[in-house]
């Protein structure tokens, strides 16, 4: 949430201050966690020692809700202010009496929950699932609904989705008391890595090393063809991966961009395409990716560093699919770069120490420290960063600052995971995972191309609701089973469901990042849209050819494979750009085009002999290409 989003609501007047305290506070519990593992636990106070999850993640939640309920008011009329506090206060009743619940006796297990524990785990789902609608739509709410109301109704379903009916007190001990529903690994990795680099990202927007970066990408590519579309590319890859959100990334590098795309000379809809596409990629960028790359580890018990690894060939060739494309549309139009530019010795001056912490805190995920730790040690060097210029120095005002937008934008997205954690509980409970499994592999016959399209379509529609960490937990417990069955390994399973999941953002009917672009832009939703699915199109391109080629960078697989893999794909990604947009080194022919999409096909099947067959083809139509631009 920006400062402008929160001085729209009744919270940004006698309560802001509040807000901020809250928020802030919120932020230094969440920095001192790591701290306090540093310190003998006989030294603090047991409020002040390092918490367990079965502590950790009831407190943070509770937090969240308190704060959540201030910042999302119920309604713009203060007369009904004073329900929004009532809410706020019974969370915190509710957490307070989670936070005391005696898990080590077993009379719960016999008797079941006593009213007050009943009435407190029945109350924070239903806080959880009225914040959620606040804070991020109508739609998470009714999925965390519907899927409650599986669980408790199911047995009244067709045998084919029949389910034992569980009563709600079962329901509520199994989501709220036993850590793998509302407080499961969902919330965990929200309240813990995820927090920590959202918390990251608002140190480097209030220290000004966002800019920078935005900065020196612009002289990087600024004097380009298309210039300040590929800058904006550039930019996005580097902000992208910090911000967590490819909508909030798409309004902060977005409105410096896209009006200088727009007097370059790309329509309004291509300039918002452009910044959504690109702000997409963000979250597949190593080294720090988006919150699903955080929840990925932890599904599959691969270390942070190799999912870093592993995601960097996909993650180039999706962002040299986005820049030919840009560089296909600026070159038809005969496009210029900007005339008016910083030049990058002078950004790199102006602000070169602001790498330090990005140098940092990659060098230490890949020496595979905890990625909590990481995000708390690169807020310190951010700050310690800003602090060695005299032009880049800050003051306390900057840091709360950075400690209250950290919180604030951390709300809807531990919202979310703690509803995906019902859901996953719910998916556990029932055995619904089971189910879809078996549903995608009789309707795929063993074919792993259907399967591919099924999982994707599914990736689609619950992005339609669900921001895209939620839909990729959801869609993960229930798929990647499915894809396993088939013959691809866990880990490339889950990436390409992980990939796929971020296809929501971009792809018509509902497409946000494309739609707040296109609020930038002034431009038609709709239109943006489809601008940015074509842009996108390595969201499709690059996990299919991971069902199909050796692209992941694993230990089976190889520097060798992984690259093998890398240039059949890019080598499609060239195919499908030139034969899409009819241009190459000058405006291709029809057949050329045709041809194009030929070559496409054959470099897609998993045959060496086709692939060359392809990339032959592919060769030969761009020197045709090339040799009548020449003439």
């Amino acid at each position: 949430m920006t400062d402008m989003d929160l001085a729209k609501t009744p919270a940004a007047g006698k309560t802001s201050l509040l807000i901020v305290v809250m928020a802030a506070l919120l932020s230094l519990y969440q920095l001192w966690q790591p701290v306090a593992g540093f310190v003998p636990a006989e030294y603090l106070p047991h409020w002040l020692a390092v918490q367990g999850a079965t502590y950790f993640r009831p407190a943070h939640l509770g937090w969240v809700l308190v704060l959540g309920f201030l910042v999302y008011p119920l309604s713009a009329l203060r007369s009904l202010r004073f329900i929004d506090y009532l809410f706020a206060a019974i969370a915190a009743w509710a957490t307070f009496v989670v936070l005391n619940f005696d898990y080590r006796g077993i009379d719960h297990l016999l008797n079941g929950l006593s009213t007050v524990h009943y009435a407190a785990g029945l109350t924070l789902i239903a806080l959880t699932l009225e914040l959620s609608r606040r804070a991020i739509g109508p739609v998470m709410m009714i999925i965390g609904l519907v899927f409650l109301a599986y669980a408790a109704f199911g047995n009244l379903l067709p045998d084919a989705l029949a389910t034992r009916g569980f009563s709600f007190e079962r329901i509520v001990r199994f989501q709220v008391f036993t850590g793998a529903g509302l407080f499961g690994s969902p919330l965990g990795i929200a309240a813990g890595a995820v927090f920590m680099f959202v918390l990251f990202g608002a140190f480097l927007e209030s220290t000004g090393a966002g800019k920078f970066f935005i900065d020196l990408a612009f002289a990087a590519a600024g004097k380009y063809r298309g210039g300040p579309a590929k800058a904006s590319v550039l930019a996005s890859a580097a902000m992208g991966s910090i911000s967590g959100s490819a909508i909030a990334n798409t309004v902060t590098t977005g409105s410096l961009t896209i009006p200088m795309m727009k007097e370059l000379g790309y329509s309004p809809e291509e300039s918002a395409g452009i910044e959504a596409a690109a702000s997409t990629g963000g979250q597949i960028m190593p080294p720090v990716m988006g919150a699903g790359a955080f929840v990925m580890a932890e599904f599959t018990r691969t270390s942070y560093s190799d999912i870093v690894w592993m995601s960097l060939l996909p993650a180039l060739l999706y962002f040299f699919s986005t820049l030919l494309y840009v560089h296909l549309i600026a070159a038809k139009r005969g496009m210029q770069g900007m005339s008016e530019r910083a030049s990058a010795l002078s950004v790199m001056a102006h602000g070169a120490h602001f790498l330090l912490p990005l140098i940092f805190i990659t060098s230490l995920l890949l020496m595979s420290y905890s990625p909590v730790l990481v995000g708390a040690s690169g807020c310190l060097a951010i700050v310690v960063a800003a602090l060695l210029r005299a032009h880049t120095r800050i003051g306390y005002k900057q840091i709360v600052t950075a400690l209250q937008r950290g919180a604030l934008m951390a709300v809807p997205i531990s919202c979310a995971c703690a509803v995906a954690g019902i859901v996953v509980g719910v998916i556990g409970q029932t055995g619904l995972g089971l189910q879809f499994t078996e549903f995608v592999l009789s309707l795929a016959d063993g074919r792993l191309w259907l399967a591919f399209v099924l999982i994707a379509v599914a990736a689609l529609i619950l992005g339609m609701g669900l921001p895209v960490t939620a839909a990729y937990i959801v869609l993960s417990v229930m798929a990647a089973p499915a894809l396993q069955e088939m013959g691809m390994a866990l880990v490339a399973a889950h990436m390409v469901i992980f990939w796929l999941s971020q296809t929501s953002n971009v792809t018509p009917p509902i497409a946000l990042a494309a739609f707040a672009g296109a609020g930038i832009a002034s431009a038609r939703p709709m239109a943006s849209a489809f601008e940015a699915v074509k842009l996108a199109k390595g969201l499709f391109i690059v996990p299919l050819m991971m069902v199909y080629s050796p692209l992941l960078l694993t230990a089976d697989n190889g520097w060798g494979g992984a690259l093998e893999g890398a240039f059949w794909c890019a080598l499609l990604i060239v195919a499908l750009a030139i034969a899409i947009e009819g241009f190459a080194f000058h405006r291709l022919q029809s057949w050329q085009r045709w041809v194009g999409f030929v070559a496409a096909g054959l470099l897609v099947y998993p045959s060496l002999v086709s692939r060359c067959v392809g990339g032959v083809i592919l060769v030969g139509v761009l020197l045709i290409n090339r040799r009548s631009a020449n003439a």
